[in-house]
């Protein structure tokens, strides 16, 4: 009798090894990132567990990239938060990163290579087809890895790997950004990365500075109003 042995098929309907840790940590980054788990708020791992129908091992897997990436922090004693935005620090994150803005695009201007711009505009076109569809948690990754590109097109990695640490940081005030336009953004702001594109190609580093500029105070600008809006409601109350 011939013995017919073989290794067993992989099951198919079976996820993948490490596709759940990839679930977990994409659904919690988006919803970060959206500001729909709100700043400081407590990580439940028991919650998560049932929610995802997973052990705590892809769960914490999950948190430990999230950390990673800034979003959550482990508190002694207190398990793990979403990282606080602290409000007072404003001022000078707004300064980091108007100077990065400036600096990044500036060198741009003076090294880029041509397949560097290549790219750049490769994040461009991603920029406007997220923001078409009104994807924020894509227009947010979108704009950090386009200006990353451009900071790297620079040639100077001490301040490349600077301004990507802001650009991290700030994401989640973006979320402030587009919401102050219903997430729809104005085709007018859309052009500000076109022109900073142009001033780059073209290697002119003093018009690349004044777009740059440009860009970061507008965007400043309309992230403080959002934040300090009046937000009461005037209620006539019994006396």
């Amino acid at each position: 009798m011939n013995d017919q042995t073989s290794d067993a098929a992989p099951d198919a309907s079976r996820p993948k090894r490490g596709s759940g840790v990839s679930t977990v940590h994409a659904t919690l980054k988006r919803e970060i990132l959206e500001l729909t788990i709100a700043p400081g708020s407590a990580i439940d791992e028991v919650a998560l567990t049932e929610r995802f129908g997973m052990s705590r091992t892809p769960i914490r897997e999950a948190l430990v990239k999230l950390a990673g990436e800034g979003l959550v922090v482990t508190l002694p004693n207190r398990g793990t938060v979403v990282a606080p935005i602290d409000v007072l620090d404003l001022p000078q994150f707004f300064d980091a990163l108007t100077l990065m803005y400036r600096v990044t695009t500036r060198l741009a201007a003076a090294h880029r290579r041509d397949g560097e711009l290549a790219g750049i505009r490769a994040h461009q076109a991603a920029y406007a087809d997220a923001v078409s569809k009104r994807d924020v948690a894509a227009m947010i990754e979108v704009n950090r890895d386009f200006h990353a590109a451009i900071a790297r097109a620079g040639r100077n990695g001490y301040y490349a790997e600077l301004f990507e640490r802001l650009l991290d940081e700030g994401r989640r005030l973006l979320r402030y950004y587009y919401s102050s336009f219903d997430d729809d953004l104005p085709l007018a702001f859309l052009d500000e990365h076109e022109e900073m594109i142009a001033a780059i190609e073209a290697r002119d580093v003093a018009r690349a500075d004044r777009v740059a500029k440009a860009h970061a105070d507008q965007i400043v600008r309309q992230i403080q109003a959002y934040v300090s809006r009046d937000t009461r409601i005037n209620a006539d109350l019994p006396l």
